[in-house]
């Protein structure tokens, strides 16, 4: 999964080395939390958040596939 989240985000970003991604696994499920550079941020987001949504929707059935219930936060 981290794999398919950084595939996803590097290509959007201009800072790739800035990019952390983090995993929390609780008893809903798992939270993986991604954070880039400040000035990273509207391109991660999106204009009203469309890209933000996009990736978050093919995070969450790529977790579907494996049977997990998975999420992504975005922070800066």
């Amino acid at each position: 999964m981290d794999e398919l989240i950084k595939a996803i985000v590097v290509p959007l970003v201009d800072y790739p080395n800035d990019i952390q991604l983090s995993k929390q696994e609780d008893a809903e499920g798992v939270t993986y939390v991604l954070t880039v550079n400040k000035q990273d941020m509207g391109k991660v987001i999106g204009k009203k958040g469309r890209v933000a949504k996009a990736v978050r929707a093919v995070v969450r059935a790529a977790g579907k596939a494996r049977h997990e219930n998975v999420q992504l936060l975005i922070r800066e």
